[in-house]
């Protein structure tokens, strides 16, 4: 279960977190974080971010997340493709992030472009910030969003830029569909859902071996 903290200081932690960084505070910000592997979609998110860019050229990216194959072959791979497309000073890199409150704060469209995922920690997190979401058709994703967020075919980037764009052109339904979001991962993820479920489960277990008895 979460902890759904709908009082924590967003707005300190993401100016926090762009100053640090060097990220202007009013500019869209477009995230994603996970292992660095193909599977992840992590080059899907390079190609949709070169479409965000022609209608948005102010947003900034952030791509979170380790490579940890022996040589960082797809670390390097991504990096070069960033610089193909002239981007290398919208995008952020981090290997790590131990705190990823600030991390989610600072991001205004999360992004999963995921070809497999059978869960999705990351799509929960995001939800319980109150953050809109667009993530490809993953079991897990639709699991966890269903028809509350904007999911797109796997491996279409084309198809996710056009979604994440049309989230930062309308603030109003970028901000309903976060709060829907969160509402959703509150209701069914909570640690107070997660408890009351296992005491119910202990309770029917215990009561059946009484019987039993």
């Amino acid at each position: 279960g979460l902890d759904i903290d709908r009082n924590t200081d967003v707005d300190t932690l993401r100016r926090e977190f762009r100053f640090l960084h060097d990220i202007p505070f009013d500019v869209p910000v477009v995230g994603t974080i996970g292992e660095l592997k193909p599977l992840k979609g992590q080059r899907d998110f390079v190609l949709a971010a070169s479409e965000i860019a022609k209608t948005h050229p102010e947003c900034r990216f952030v791509i979170a997340g380790k490579d940890n194959s022996a040589n960082k072959k797809f670390r390097r791979e991504l990096r070069r493709l960033v610089k193909v497309f002239g981007m290398s000073e919208r995008f952020l890199w981090l290997d790590w992030v131990d705190d990823t409150a600030a991390f989610f704060s600072a991001v205004d469209v999360f992004v999963s472009p995921s070809h497999s995922e059978s869960f999705g920690l990351a799509i929960l997190e995001a939800m319980a910030r109150g953050l809109a979401v667009v993530a490809t058709e993953t079991d897990g994703a639709q699991e966890l969003i269903g028809g509350n967020g904007t999911l797109v075919q796997i491996n279409d980037p084309v198809g996710l830029a056009a979604a994440v764009s049309a989230l930062l052109s309308d603030a109003e339904r970028c901000q309903a569909i976060g709060e829907a979001l969160q509402k959703i991962a509150a209701e069914r993820f909570s640690v107070d859902r997660m408890v009351a479920a296992t005491e119910s489960l202990y309770s029917e277990i215990t009561a059946g071996r009484r019987r039993a008895a």
